[in-house]
């Protein structure tokens, strides 16, 4: 190797090295969601996925009375408790509140970051559905009431991003690791859970489900690369930096 090219490769290395591997990692996962996504759809298009979807749908039913799902009554209960965890009214909710918390700790430019995630992710999935513009199932009653297109899952898909994101912001928070991946694991839990509430609902077909997970998972990861990029570039505000001081606010210590 040249001097010049040595040089050149020492400079690379020192600047991905002031980068977490997992940041490093981001693109490529999200390029590789992008193609996921788009080889399904095109398989949902031609009709590839029919007889796997209806066999997972069906699987979810009691064989004599398509109309009950499988297992006990307070099962289907508590599944519909599960799906509304990915409801446009709680993710509202609970988007306000993060962004009015940050408000609150006066980190405006982070608030108004989760605000145009969340936002731009909910954007994101209404286009999507009006560009596929799916069927919703017919094969089995539906479980709750639905308005819009099928594919890809709304719900399944504002979860991933509402959750992941907001997941991903708060363990930067925890310095130690175990917290770190608790946060993080409860995320992913509560997004597959929503997804799979979605089918045993009968209110979408399972890659409904999956292409909501992989766009939303996608777009999670974005934001939060984007988020410690500019983090990183002083364009949010750290999340261990202290507060800004203010003489007046009633929490100031007494003397």
């Amino acid at each position: 190797m040249t001097l010049p090219a040595f040089s050149f490769a020492q400079r690379l290395l020192a600047r991905l090295g002031r980068y977490e591997l997992s940041l490093l990692l981001v693109p490529g996962f999200v390029a590789g969601a992008v193609w996921l996504f788009i080889e399904l759809a095109d398989e949902i298009l031609e009709g590839e996925t029919h007889r796997i979807d209806r066999a997972l749908l069906l699987a979810m039913r009691k064989a004599g009375d398509l109309a009950e799902p499988i297992g006990p009554r307070w099962l289907e209960e508590m599944m519909r408790d599960v799906t509304a965890f990915g409801s446009p009214g709680p993710l509202v909710f609970l988007t306000l509140a993060a962004v009015i918390y940050l408000l609150l700790r006066r980190r405006h430019r982070t608030a108004l970051f989760v605000f145009l995630a969340v936002g731009g992710g909910q954007l994101l999935s209404s286009l999507l559905k009006l560009g596929f513009d799916r069927p919703r199932p017919d094969l089995v009653p539906h479980g709750m009431t639905v308005y819009t297109a099928s594919f890809p899952s709304g719900h399944a898909m504002m979860a991933a991003v509402t959750y992941l994101t907001l997941g991903a912001l708060l363990a930067r928070t925890e310095t130690r690791r175990r917290l770190k991946a608790y946060i993080m694991l409860l995320a992913l839990l509560l997004t597959l859970l929503i997804g799979i509430s979605r089918v045993y609902l009968g209110v979408h077909w399972p890659s409904d489900v999956l292409g909501g997970w992989i766009a939303g998972s996608a777009w999670a990861a974005m934001c939060w690369s984007l988020a410690v990029t500019l983090q990183r570039r002083g364009r949010l505000e750290r999340e261990n930096a202290p507060e800004d001081s203010d003489p007046s606010s009633e929490d100031r210590p007494a003397a």
